[in-house]
């Protein structure tokens, strides 16, 4: 039996998110919708493609090597966009792309070499700082760009004159608790005592944090307060506490003493970029960026945190 490729999204939404319930959250669907549509994978391959585990759902052999397809064919139509976009003209001027710490670690760090090798006509810098400061340097015009992050379950807001945005990608929220904490399965969320680490009022996870205290009842204070993503690890890892942290934070970092789990409801952090119009050559210039972005997006290996 033939495979579907409009199917693949969803093994592939799985593989990025760690979960059924996660890649429920990402593609805005119910979980029983996306484990019909691996099922129907299944039918068509003759392979079992995902197993159930205590943490959720993984991939098998089998499911790892057609999400790795799924993955190649994202990028080559990526890189066919990029092309498109391009229109075989040399592109010559300055981009400077802000965000917050691990969208630039993660996609746009790794990715510079090879923009720097296929667009040599562009010099690319990067600006590391909080969101309020971000769109402060995109109205200053300090920015070309502004790669920002929110909780998807904010009320929209319109934009400021001149400013367009685009989004990049939605990313599951995971509960991040100390090893061994929960024994069976999220339905235990209800009884766990320790404290929530503490995050900005105005950080997005603030909002993800709100939300999990009406889904699953868990009306801990909050203690500490943290910025990295290594520290609020390190503070749960020694049981200090348990904290709300979007899947691209998690990205190569260290999850020993610590549990990931998916929680039903808890939704996902939308990333979006910003953009001010201010003359042609800006212009001309976003839409090229916005595909290399993207297709940095789909680099990041699946499977791995």
């Amino acid at each position: 039996m033939p495979i579907d490729p409009r199917r693949l999204r969803f093994l592939l939404a799985v593989a990025r998110s760690g979960g059924v319930l996660a890649a429920a959250d990402v593609l805005h669907m119910t979980p029983s919708a996306v484990s019909q549509q691996i099922a129907h994978l299944e039918r068509e391959t003759g392979c079992t493609l995902m197993t159930r585990t205590s943490q959720g759902s993984a991939l098998t052999a089998e499911g790892l090597v057609l999400a790795e397809a799924a993955q190649e064919i994202e990028r080559t139509l990526l890189e066919a966009r990029t092309k498109l976009d391009r229109g075989g003209i040399e592109l010559q001027g300055a981009v400077r792309i802000g965000g917050f710490q691990s969208f630039l670690s993660v996609v746009i760090a790794p990715a510079l070499a090879d923009w720097r090798r296929d667009l040599p006509g562009i010099h690319f810098e990067v600006v590391e700082a909080d969101r309020e400061v971000l769109l402060r340097s995109l109205k200053a015009g300090e920015l070309d760009a502004a790669i920002i992050e929110f909780d998807a379950g904010e009320p929209p807001k319109s934009l400021p004159s001149g400013v367009t945005e685009i989004p990049l990608t939605d990313e599951p929220w995971k509960l991040v608790v100390p090893a061994g904490t929960l024994l069976t399965d999220t339905t235990e969320l209800g009884r766990i005592k320790l404290p929530w680490l503490g995050v900005g009022p105005g950080d997005a996870s603030a909002q993800a944090l709100q939300r999990l205290r009406r889904v699953a009842g868990i009306n801990q204070p909050t203690i500490h307060r943290y910025f990295a993503t290594q520290t609020a690890l390190a503070l749960v890892a020694a049981g200090e506490g348990m904290a709300v942290i979007p899947m691209l934070a998690l990205h190569g970092l260290s999850l020993e003493g610590v549990e990931t789990v998916d929680v039903p409801g808890l939704g996902t952090r939308r990333i979006v970029l910003r953009s001010h119009f201010r003359g042609k050559q800006a212009h001309r210039l976003l839409a090229p960026v916005t595909a290399l972005i993207r297709d940095a997006l789909s680099k990041i290996d699946v499977g791995q945190a």
